[in-house]
């Protein structure tokens, strides 16, 4: 689907799947560029423009919104990345930009599994020495500091980067970047003999959370943020057809 250009420019606050998927579709059509936060040395880049690092606050972006006359926001963040999110909607508020949340559904249990939801990482912290003691944990390498203190556990964390600054003392790192397969978690899984798996809600593909299912092993849920009140759409083709009824 493409799109044509009836919006100017439009700022695609990316970094994930859907995003690069969306500035795919609209780039050749759309004056787009994405933005990104920086926080990996060698990020997949999209197609289009695109600018590296955060803007300053929110005054900041409502600056870049307006020097660079940006017709339309969508926001395609990370779920968890509450802190732009904030920062969009109230920057778009300012200036009057249309802002669209584009974001891929959260996961819902089924049966067979075994899940324990909790509202931040030091809950799953505080959850874990009841749960097992080998851990995977696939939050992000800045969350692991939340699980130093925990002497009694051991931890096989997966991260596209090392993790920096304080960690558990009993702590395996995995360099990789998905998509995953299940078997392949499964063999991880059992490889490393792990008894309970810790992740965020962030949607997309749950082979992790099937091959926990499979060997019946428990899995402690972070939940999502809640996003800023705005428009918000599940798919990029449903994003795309959003920047289309801009023109009318």
């Amino acid at each position: 689907m493409s799109v044509p250009n009836p919006v100017g420019r439009v700022l695609l606050l990316g970094g994930t799947t859907e995003a690069r998927r969306l500035a795919g579709m609209i780039a050749d059509e759309v004056d787009v560029v994405t933005s990104l936060a920086g926080r990996t040395t060698d990020p997949l880049r999209p197609a289009g423009e695109t600018r590296i690092g955060g803007f300053g606050g929110v005054d900041g972006l409502a600056r870049y919104l307006r020097d660079e006359r940006v017709g339309a926001v969508v926001d395609a963040t990370h779920p968890f990345a509450a802190a732009i999110s904030g920062n969009a909607a109230a920057a778009c508020a300012a200036c009057g930009v249309p802002l669209l949340i584009l974001r891929r559904p959260g996961w819902t249990a089924g049966p067979g599994d075994e899940w324990h939801r909790v509202a931040s990482l030091p809950e799953a912290a505080g959850m874990l020495p009841r749960l097992g003691r080998r851990v995977f944990l696939t939050t992000g390498r800045q969350g692991i500091a939340h699980f130093a203190g925990l002497d009694g556990c051991w931890f096989l964390a997966r991260s596209v980067e090392p993790p920096t600054g304080t960690v558990p003392r009993h702590l395996e790192v995995l360099l990789d970047r998905g998509p995953f397969t299940v078997a392949g978690e499964r063999e991880l899984i059992t490889r490393h003999r792990v008894d309970v798996l810790v992740t965020k809600d962030s949607g997309g593909s749950d082979a992790k959370l099937v091959a926990a299912r499979e060997l019946g092993v428990p899995v402690v849920m972070v939940d999502r943020p809640a996003a800023p009140d705005a428009v918000t759409v599940s798919t990029a083709d449903a994003a795309a057809s959003w920047l289309r009824t801009l023109r009318r």
